[in-house]
Parts: C-alpha cells; structure tokens; sequence
C-alpha cells in the first residue's frame, strides 16, 4: 500500500484546494511544500502581496479621494517602502496562518521540504537541511506554480534591474523607474508606483497593452495613466540596461535612452518544474516550463496530474483553485463538473479592470452582431459620492435574443461588480432581467440597470428602423 492515495506538490491556490477536496473525499493526502512557501507564490511573493500594496498605496495616497480634497490631498505625505511592506506583511502572515490551519483540520500531512520525482509512484522530499525522505502515492498533483522568467541577456542585480518579486523587496520608493512589458503585472505595478508619484515609463515591444481586453476600457486606463505621469513606448525593444554610479540608463534599439533609478523586467513567468525530475516519472515540460493536461488536468501519465499556472492559461488564482478541486475529484474516480467556459477576468491597476464573455473586437471578427450599453460612474449617485467620475460598466448584448455575450468593468469595485453579470451569464439570463431588477440606491450595482436601459433602447430604436 502506498504511503498516501494523493499527494500534493505545491500549497499555492491549485495545490491547497486539491489537497483539501482530496481530504473532504475521505482520502489519505499529504502535501509537499518549502517552510518559507506556505500558500505558494500567490500568498508569499505574488498575488496577496501585490493586491495588498495597491490597497495601502491607495489609501497612504488618497488618490481616491483627490476628486473630492483637491489634487494635492495626500494622507500621508511621504510614503515609504515600510509603509507598504508593513501591512504586507501582517495580511502575508495572517493568510499564511489561514492555510496551514485548514490544512490541519482536515488532516492533510504536511511534508516540509522540495519534492523530486524517483519514479512515477514516488517522490523524494529533501528539506533544508538536505535530508531526503522517499513517500509513494497512488495519484500526484504537480502544482508548483512558476517564477518571473529572467531573460538571459539581462543581468539582474535585484536592486536596479529587478523582476516583479523584487518590487516588494526594494528598500525605498524609486524616483523614476523603467517597466519593461506592458503586459498584466507589468502594468499593475506601473499604475501603484506611478500613484506614489515615482516617474514612470512603461516600454512594450507590441503596439498596445493587455491586447485580450475590451480596446475601450484599454484605453481609458492608458488615460487614466498618463494623468499620473506615466509614459509609454510601444513598439519599442529594449536593447541593453547600462548600469550607472546612480541607477541605471535603458537603451532601446530606436536609439532612445532612458535614465531611472530602477528598471523592472515583466518578462511573462516560468514554470518552476525545472527541480522535479519530470523524466523520472515518465513526463517532460515545454521551455516554459509548463506541463501538457486534458480537459481533467491529466498529464500523460494517468495517474499523474497539473494544475495552477505550471499548466499555462488563465494562470490566475481564482482559476487555479478550481482546478486543483478538479483534479483532486478526477484523480479519486469521484464524478465532477468541469470548469465552465465563462471565466472572470480581474486586473488589479490603479484603476482595475475585469471582465467577462468577448469583446467588441472579438464579436466583429465572428461576424456576430452585438449591441453596446454603457453606464458612467459619473451619471450614479454612488459614483459622485467616492468621487469615482472615471468608470464605466459596458454590456454586450445579443439584439436577437437579449443574451448577455460580455460584461467589461473599469473603476473603482470593478473585480467585485463583475460577478453580477458573471451569475447572469452564467445562468443564461438575458439584459432584460437587468432591465426589470431593481438595484438598492446609491450603488455601483445600479449600473448593470443603466447600461441595460442603454443597450435595449438602441435594440428598440433599431427594431423600429427595420420595420
């Protein structure tokens, strides 16, 4: 009999809610994890210390209340790095607490160390003293997550040339900073420094940014944006980083040279399978570091299976939470619905984004006719009241049968907001029971009715045009 019937390897949001799914199901589960990694990359370096660093960067700042207070209104004048790492630190720790105790109450082993493949049914886990336990386990479920890619033609000093895991490790606020990839984190951490009134410049190889959303709500963020003072080079390459006595200069093929303090590469992620023998286990990754799945996250040993980001898109926690529940239930032969087709999108900028469903670009090459409903924040009671006047809630409906093919968010609330229409969607409703709901008043909620009234008031107009 094996040690375990599923072992784990990786705590971040795949790994610890397949862990727990496979536990609730009554199985023997142990999970393999680092002791400074408890809750992966997405509570230690990642997601939960990033989104943490925005909040605190909103609030020390008060941008959000400057419509209101003037330009010039700060909460706090001079922001600094401990500022920012000091509530970081105290949500990291808390959520650190929260995983290791729901993974105690339901009796999941906790085997502290880094995991290798021996062959396909067992593992080796040495820990940080180099001593190596061997486990076996029926099923395995690789969610190691992945790391910043580092080009090789940079070299990464950690304190001028950084990666986005070095942007919660600097030691003081940079007075201008270079962003090289508009990609999401790129841009997330471009909007927060640039909010704390660090000189920004972003450069992108590609003709725009976050090329998979609505190109509207694109662009009224690159507003947003340049408002703060942040330049953007698109169509620009970087050719070398030289660095200087103070900070360093970014030279770009066009010849363009552009002296910061800090230049931080967003380069995309690798996955981190590099240190788990795939080969002894009969599997193999692609130079992304990403390990092939079917539709259940099986790899091509069955018995074996991947979730979270070292499979590749979405990449996202919420994502890989469902995945790694997915897998769990596959991997115990338990029946299970997949992962639905219609998946929320949140970007946390300063403002955020998030969506759901197509965009208009995306409907126009489908040759699928749509129509648009647009609420602005400014036009809500609750939108005067935060001083939000920049958002906007954009609705794509079906003129033929009113179904909703896309929601799009920008402004304050916006990955909150979205589920709304994600739960209309998803339960293959239509604008009009937006049309008929009544929404409590003042909230951003009440968009969904105004963009509804939108969108249906030009179906009608048209409708009388056709007849």
């Amino acid at each position: 009999m094996s040690d375990y019937e599923v072992l784990v390897l990786g705590s971040g949001p795949g790994g610890q809610k397949a862990a727990i799914a496979a536990a609730k199901l009554e199985r023997r589960v142990a999970i393999v994890e680092r002791r400074n990694m408890i809750g992966g990359v997405c509570i230690n370096t990642g997601t939960i210390p990033s989104k943490t660093m925005r909040e605190a960067v909103l609030y020390l700042t008060g941008l959000n209340q400057r419509e209101m207070y003037g330009q010039s209104y700060r909460l706090k004048e001079d922001v600094t790095v401990s500022d920012l790492t000091m509530r970081t630190a105290h949500v990291v720790g808390r959520e650190i607490d929260v995983v290791r105790s729901q993974l105690s109450r339901n009796h999941v082993t906790m085997l502290v160390g880094s995991g290798r493949f021996l062959d396909p049914h067992t593992v080796e886990v040495t820990d940080e003293n180099g001593r190596g336990t061997k486990v076996t386990a029926d099923n395995v479920i690789i969610a190691t997550g992945t790391r910043p890619a580092r080009p090789g033609s940079v070299e990464f000093d950690d304190r001028t040339v950084i990666d986005s895991d070095g942007m919660i490790k600097l030691d003081r606020v940079p007075d201008s900073m270079v962003v090289v990839g508009a990609g999401v984190i790129g841009i997330e951490y471009a909007s927060m420094f640039a909010a704390l009134g660090t000189k920004v410049t972003v450069v992108e190889r590609r003709d725009r940014m976050l090329d998979f959303c609505d190109l509207e709500v694109v662009e009224a963020l690159k507003y947003h944006l340049r408002d703060l003072a942040v330049t953007f080079r698109f169509g620009e390459t970087v050719a070398a980083v030289e660095r200087r006595a103070r900070g360093c200069v970014t030279v770009l093929e066009s010849g363009k040279k552009i002296p910061a303090d800090t230049v931080m590469y967003s380069a995309g992620r690798q996955g981190m399978t590099e240190a788990l023998n795939l080969e002894a286990a009969g599997l193999r990754a692609d130079d992304r570091g990403r390990i092939a799945v079917d539709a259940d996250y099986r790899t091509m040993v069955p018995h074996i299976f991947a979730v979270g980001d070292v499979i590749g898109f979405p990449s996202l926690a919420a994502t890989s939470m469902e995945q790694g529940r997915i897998a769990a239930h596959r991997a115990c032969g338990e029946p299970l619905n997949g992962l639905p087709d219609l998946q929320p999108i949140g970007i946390y900028t300063i403002p955020e984004i998030s969506f759901i469903g197509r965009t208009e670009d995306e409907l126009t090459k489908a040759l699928i006719p749509f129509e648009v409903g647009v609420s602005r924040y400014r036009e809500l009671a609750r939108g005067q009241i935060i001083g939000d006047t920049y958002g906007m809630l954009k609705l794509l409906v079906s003129p033929e049968d009113h179904a909703l093919l896309g929601v799009h968010v920008f402004g304050t609330g916006a990955t909150e907001l979205l589920h709304i229409g994600q739960a209309v969607m998803g339960c293959g409703g239509t604008v009009d029971y937006l049309v008929d709901a009544v929404f409590n008043y003042p909230t951003l909620a009440e968009s969904y009715k105004v963009a509804a009234l939108d969108a249906m008031n030009k179906i009608r107009r048209m409708a009388r045009y056709a007849d």
